[in-house]
């Protein structure tokens, strides 16, 4: 009988834990039982699509339109609430997500088509909602640099969410659109503490570095912020202050905050990690999770699924709002984004007829 996963050095999961949708179940051969996890090297594959924008009507997030251009993540975030979107791949939301990246060369193709229908009405487009637009395959493929080309042509507005420093290399797109009011990016950073980032998002920038890309795009006229999440019980919840001043400190002007979210497969997948990482606190985390959730590991209701309930997610929505508020962070000025200025570029016309 095999014991529990060992971790894969330099990845999120251990495993490859079966989706909800997978007919076969996979089990580890007698003779490798026990004996680690082989990790597989990241493969990327095309994914045909048809269309590039995605639209939600979520009370929850403050967009309505998003563009990811990738399936599955490199940075391996254990608690990442879009490793789930495997499993309509048959595919696993465990090692799966991380090594197995999806990438959409004709995302700009399909875009500039989507901008150029005569039904297009602008709204602010949220790039990176789902997997960060900015995960190391970006450095060869630039999908996401010319989604920006794109939107800029158009002079649409884009707000950006990553935790990636390879942002800054589109500080030359970025920059001007954001001197009309067309862009702001959102850097995402849950800790300053870097052994507890190497363990919950191995792939990933390590936190100062996230810090100082937000300072060089500050210094470039970029409006940025910070996002902590998610925030986890006894785990990085202790970091929100920190985190926001020195975010602030680096130029940020707006931030936000998400409690820890465990949709469908990501349940097991985080709590096998607590055991794996945080043996002695993984009880103790589990139970704050219940308590904020209704008793349940996962709270799907909108109105509650991206902060919470009960007093622990009172307490953090008020140490969150007093952080900002003495730090000047969300006070509105220089933060919206300007949808006025669209306009279809001549060479996209489409004929009346």
């Amino acid at each position: 009988m095999s014991g529990p996963a060992k971790n894969a050095k330099g990845r999120g999961a251990a495993d490859n834990p079966q989706g909800r949708f997978e007919t076969l179940v996979r089990e580890a051969a007698e003779e490798f039982a026990g004996k680690g996890t082989v990790v597989p090297a990241t493969r990327v594959l095309f994914h045909p699509v048809r269309s590039i924008i995605s639209r939600n009507q979520s009370p929850d997030v403050p967009f309505s339109q998003s563009i990811n251009p990738y399936q599955g993540c490199e940075h391996g975030c254990i608690y990442c609430y879009a490793r789930p979107s495997h499993s309509y791949l048959g595919l696993s939301p465990g090692l799966d997500f991380e090594t197995k990246i999806f990438a959409k060369p004709e995302a700009a193709a399909l875009l500039r088509r989507e901008l150029a229908h005569p039904k297009y009405r602008c709204e602010v487009i949220s790039l990176g909602a789902n997997t960060d637009p900015y995960q190391p395959v970006e450095r060869q493929l630039g999908i996401t640099r010319e989604i920006l080309e794109t939107l800029r042509d158009f002079r649409h507005p884009v707000g950006v969410v990553s935790k990636s420093s390879l942002v800054e290399r589109d500080i030359d797109i970025l920059a001007p659109m954001a001197e009309k009011g067309l862009a702001r990016v959102f850097i995402s950073i849950d800790t300053l503490d870097p052994e507890i980032a190497r363990k919950l998002e191995p792939r990933a920038v390590a936190p100062l570095r996230r810090i100082e890309t937000l300072r060089r795009l500050s210094a470039a006229g970029i409006p940025c912020g910070t996002l902590v999440a998610p925030v986890i019980p006894f785990l990085n919840d202790k970091d929100m202050e920190r985190v926001l001043e020195t975010a602030q400190a680096a130029g940020a002007t707006m931030a936000g905050y998400v409690m820890l979210r465990l949709p469908n497969e990501v349940r097991e997948l985080f709590k096998a990690w607590l055991e794996r990482h945080y043996p002695l606190k993984a009880a103790h985390v589990m139970a704050r999770v219940r308590d904020v959730r209704g008793g349940r590991e996962s709270d799907p209701r909108f109105g509650s699924r991206m902060t919470g309930e009960g007093l622990f997610a009172e307490m953090i929505r008020k140490r969150f709002d007093n952080a900002c508020r003495r730090l000047g962070l969300n006070d509105g000025k220089r933060n919206g984004l300007d949808t006025s200025k669209f306009r279809v570029p001549e060479q996209e016309q489409m004929p009346l007829l």
